[in-house]
């Protein structure tokens, strides 16, 4: 579960990392937004279940990234804090996903409270 919220963090990171080199970004990004309330409620929520909620979060920034055509920016480098922030994003939330299944499983075959 620690490692589901560290990544998740790593991607909004990210997503600043984009925004400090140019990309457009609304004034509130929705992508931070999801991602930290994600982590929020991946830590504190009490149920066996809660890391499900940061997987969907990244599954969701991970469609985005291709549904909203913006793929292209993984390998243009203009500008090139662009492209790493957005590596640094696409990376985290793979992780993220990895990271929160493993964690419901485990919770799962442990039969941890709240569920």
């Amino acid at each position: 579960m620690r490692w589901t919220v560290i990544a998740l963090l790593v991607a909004a990171g990210g997503i600043v990392i984009q925004i400090i080199s140019g990309a457009e970004y609304p004034v509130v990004p929705p992508g931070i937004v999801i991602l930290l309330v994600a982590a929020g409620f991946v830590w504190f929520g009490p149920w066996r279940w809660s890391p499900i909620v940061g997987v969907i979060a990244a599954l969701s920034q991970l469609v985005g990234l291709f549904a909203a055509g913006q793929a292209h920016r993984l390998v243009d480098p203009d500008p090139l804090g662009d492209s790493i922030g957005l590596w640094i994003q696409l990376l985290a939330v793979s992780a993220a996903v990895v990271t929160g299944v493993a964690a419901v499983v485990r919770h799962y075959r442990r039969g941890a409270p709240g569920g």
